[in-house]
């Protein structure tokens, strides 16, 4: 067998929004989610599959292709929560997902038939938290392994797009206008519609956080996000806010530590699959 890892606004509360920052007139924290419909085309050449315990690309020498029924497009959506100063972003799937697929005929249970294909969670959970007053990101990552988990926490500033060049063109997003705005990230030129009538500044884009402002689309060839919805509504503040057991570390240190996780996962499979791919 072969297996591969692979809006709505008011505009009451638009101007509520406007005119009082981060609290409404009573003095009360703002709370409220946008949500965003994103899209994503799967990078192959950033693809690795796993064969014989060696990293290799996908259809290099001595490699398989990349497995029959690996989606060209993913589809997501994605929410900023909101409360106050703080905010959390949530997604309908994880940001790293694996894909495995058993080729008809490989094994007893599928002989002769078609490849079968489905997905993997990471063995990680990662969560994104913002502190919009002070411009930080905070990164948390959930290690579980057998019956224990370890919680790490890292935080940066966020980055704002070196190139932003900005447009006297406007539209109307989920109810704000917007002004547009172009910027490049790795190689890539984006187009951006960002308003400034909500009191913090974010980017589904990390990448392409705006001076100031909020983005409520942006799109290149590659991916895009679109604010769909935005809603005021009550949000506890606890669940914006990155667990306090987290063990803080540096953005260089999660990285490894993601590294690794992979890594043992990876040699755990290896023993009853032949083949892993992750994208």
């Amino acid at each position: 067998m072969k297996t591969y890892l692979i809006t709505l606004l008011t505009t009451g509360w638009l101007a509520a929004l406007s005119a009082t920052a981060q609290t409404t007139q009573s003095g009360s924290p703002i709370s409220g989610k946008i949500t965003y419909e994103g899209m994503r085309r799967i990078d192959r050449s950033q693809m690795r599959m796993v064969v014989n315990g060696q990293e290799v690309r996908p259809g290099s020498a001595g490699a398989p292709e990349a497995p029959e029924g690996m989606p060209e497009v993913i589809s997501f959506t994605q929410k900023l929560v909101f409360a106050g100063t703080m905010a959390k972003e949530e997604r309908d799937r994880p940001q790293n997902m694996m894909f495995r697929q058993n080729r008809g005929g490989d094994n007893a249970d599928n002989a002769g038939g078609p490849p079968r294909g489905m997905r993997m969670s990471p063995p990680f959970e990662q969560d994104t938290y913002l502190d919009l007053a002070n411009r930080k990101r905070i990164d948390v990552m959930t290690v579980k392994r057998d019956s224990t988990s370890q919680i790490y926490r890292s935080e940066k500033p966020m980055p704002t797009a070196s190139d932003w060049q900005t447009s006297d063109k406007t539209k109307k997003i989920a109810g704000f206008t917007c002004h547009k705005a172009t910027a490049t990230h790795r190689k890539e030129t984006y187009t951006i519609w960002y308003t400034t009538d909500l009191p913090f500044t974010y980017s589904p884009v990390a990448d392409l956080t705006p001076p100031a402002g909020v983005v409520l689309q942006i799109e290149s060839d590659n991916q895009s996000f679109k604010a769909t919805g935005i809603s005021k509504e009550a949000v506890d503040a606890v669940a914006v806010e990155p667990p306090a057991s987290a063990k803080v570390i540096s953005a260089e240190e999660m990285e490894q530590v993601r590294r690794k996780s992979m890594a043992d996962f990876r040699q755990r499979m290896m023993s009853s699959m032949p083949g892993m791919e992750r994208n």
